[in-house]
């Protein structure tokens, strides 16, 4: 079952997240264990030989997987991620979905996929998040 009602529920929540949306990420799909998020690419996400910085693609990543985190269980935090950066893109734009692998009592594990918006696969990560405790 979804914390949030809708995706505009989600949204809302997570305007407060200023750096991901200092960086021009969008909410843009939400299902009960999973979220798509997108991210265009302009000058300030590029490092010093004109790529995308990993930490921007980094930021996509963790944010889809916080979204779709914390549609299963709220309050949800990374615990631990590892990352494979796969190819440079070439696009204007990069689009992560995150899916949940496995939705235990007190952790979740996903798999998030970021591609560029011409197809190309950018990174792969695996989150393990953490459900923090609901105070009763």
């Amino acid at each position: 079952m979804s914390t949030f009602a809708s995706i505009d529920e989600a949204r809302a929540y997570f305007e407060g997240d200023r750096f991901a949306m200092e960086s021009g990420i969008t909410l843009d799909a939400l299902g009960e264990s999973s979220a798509t998020c997108s991210m265009p690419i302009t000058e300030r996400h590029r490092n010093a030989n004109g790529g995308v910085m990993g930490g921007a693609i980094f930021t996509l990543a963790d944010f889809a997987g916080a979204v779709a985190g914390n549609n299963i269980h709220r309050p949800t935090v990374a615990q631990q991620v590892s990352c494979s950066f796969l190819s440079a893109t070439r696009g204007s734009r990069l689009i992560a979905t995150a899916r949940c692998r496995r939705n235990g009592r007190a952790t979740c594990v996903f798999n998030i996929d970021v591609a560029d918006d011409l197809g190309r696969d950018i990174a792969q990560f695996v989150m393990t998040s953490y459900k923090i405790p609901n105070e009763k």
